[in-house]
């Protein structure tokens, strides 16, 4: 048994729906009870190998089941002892095999290419009881018999690949996949997907989900779990992470079939009330739409609305953290605030929102950083009075004396960097350095000491909710350790 029900979903032709737009497949001719599709099938002209006795043949099967098939491999499982299939597959095999197809339940052999079956048909066998299925298949191996298993889609995407490895040595397996539903839903959206991430939360926590957005990745494919929210419990997770104006979600529904249906949800769309058991999510980042000043909150932004580096998407100062940073900053009214290792310059520009009359100095040393910068900037409507490329201490020179510093860089330079920093403080000035790790604060605070600054130190841990079941759970986010020095 497939361990995600979406790998019952294979292949048909690529369609692109409309944002916002459903896309459904209407009913065709001559379909069964198993599903078939009225599509037409390219069979390539190859040759008929003859089946291994030794070897154990898996083939996928695509949501056409024996029609979508091609004409060699119908003629192989005429040539086998012994066929293992899904329950759903069974009924139009024996069908085909005995030549006892009613028009109004199965397929006519023309329809599907198959000869007349001239011989003695092959034993067939369930493959939803494993157990059973194990046994059957060692002892017809061992009898020397020519064994096929039918499979859904790609045996080894979370599929019956993995329990046959674990039965019976890689050698004597043949794998011949089917496209997987994350093949196809990459194909109905028309986006390339060698740069894709995926997740399943079928009978899984959803916590991963949460961490996974964390590093934002450029698209990610979620396999649900019907059982436990399926797409609205992702949907969920990304509004909790503050993300939903960062990704486009994507709903795709019994792909490859006729009742297909692909949704591009809007944030505020609902999930569609009559939602099919075999779907997954798409989540694919976009560059989120420029937020009206006006609508925005003083502080807090969420995470999703910031330009993010294309080569470190994600790496900012999360929300939760940020309010803490811009409080522990004890922001005046006037003044100097250097931000260095500002990153996206989320902590920085928003402390410009809380006060309008402080001179901002941001400081990052990725190339196009202050392009970047400036651009969240002016998505805020708030003016740096400068961005600088560079490493510090190297560019501290050309700035003016501050009277706030946030150090959110630094690494392996950091104390060289808050000595450097603790030279220039002003009398009165404030220094915040948030950290990952207990050595980095050990190394940095008997510097705050040995420079006679009153120190603190908190941690900050912080829980998302995220859906669990019909309830929710905290999932945490990595927590950080906060060092401060006032200078009296």
């Amino acid at each position: 048994m497939p361990d995600h029900p979406m790998a019952l979903l294979t292949s048909s032709p690529a369609r692109r729906p409309e944002a916002r737009t459903a896309v459904r497949f209407g009913p065709g001719r001559n379909r069964s009870r198993l599903g078939y599709a009225t599509v037409h099938h390219h069979v390539r002209s190859e040759p008929v190998p003859k089946l291994e006795t030794a070897v154990l043949d898996v083939v996928g099967t695509d949501a056409h089941g024996l029609e979508g098939l091609s004409l060699p491999w119908r003629s192989r499982l005429r040539q086998a002892d012994l066929v293992a299939a899904p329950q759903r597959l069974l009924v139009g095999l024996r069908c085909w095999l005995q030549e006892t197809c009613d028009p109004a339940d199965g397929t006519a052999h023309a329809a599907l290419g198959f000869a007349p079956n001239a011989g003695s048909s092959p034993e067939l066998i369930p493959t939803d009881r494993p157990d059973e299925l194990l046994a059957r298949l060692r002892a017809a191996l061992a009898e020397g018999k020519k064994v096929v298993v039918l499979a859904s889609g790609d045996p080894l995407w979370f599929g019956i690949g993995r329990l046959l490895l674990q039965a019976f040595p890689a050698g004597q397996l043949r794998f011949h996949p089917a496209p997987t539903s994350m093949q196809l839903a990459f194909a109905r959206i028309g986006r390339p997907w060698q740069d894709a991430s995926w997740l399943s939360l079928h009978g899984r926590d959803p916590e991963p989900l949460a961490a996974e957005l964390q590093r934002r990745p450029a698209a990610l494919a979620v396999l649900c779990d019907p059982g436990a929210g399926g797409a609205e419990s992702v949907r969920r997770i990304v509004r909790a992470s503050g993300l939903e104006a960062a990704y486009d979600c994507w709903l795709c529904e019994r792909l490859g079939h006729p009742q297909e249906r692909v949704l591009r949800l809007a944030p505020d769309q609902p999930t569609p009330v009559d939602l099919d058991p075999l779907h997954l999510v798409l989540l694919v980042a976009v560059i989120p739409a420029a937020p009206d000043p006006d609508s925005l909150p003083l502080f807090g932004i969420d995470d999703g609305l910031w330009l993010q580096h294309p080569d470190q998407p994600g790496l900012m100062t999360k929300r939760e953290v940020r309010v803490q940073l811009l409080a522990d900053l004890d922001l005046p009214a006037q003044g100097v605030l250097w931000d260095l290792g500002a990153g996206v310059g989320s902590v920085g520009l928003e402390a410009l929102r809380l006060r309008p009359g402080l001179r901002l100095w941001a400081v990052e040393r990725r190339a196009g950083a202050a392009a970047l910068l400036a651009a969240n900037a002016a998505r805020l409507s708030v003016e740096p009075a400068g961005l600088v490329e560079g490493v510090a201490p190297a560019v501290l020179e050309q700035l003016p004396e501050p009277d706030r510093v946030l150090i959110g860089g630094g690494g392996r330079d950091r104390r060289v960097v808050l000595e450097a920093v603790l030279q220039r403080l002003r009398p009165g000035g404030l220094v915040v350095v948030p950290l990952a790790t207990v050595e980095a604060l050990a190394e940095l605070r008997p510097v705050l000491e040995e420079f006679g600054l009153q120190v603190g130190i908190r941690q900050l841990q912080v829980w998302r909710g995220a859906p669990l079941g019909d309830g929710t759970r905290l999932a945490p986010l990595n927590p950080v350790l906060v060092l401060s020095g006032r200078r009296t």
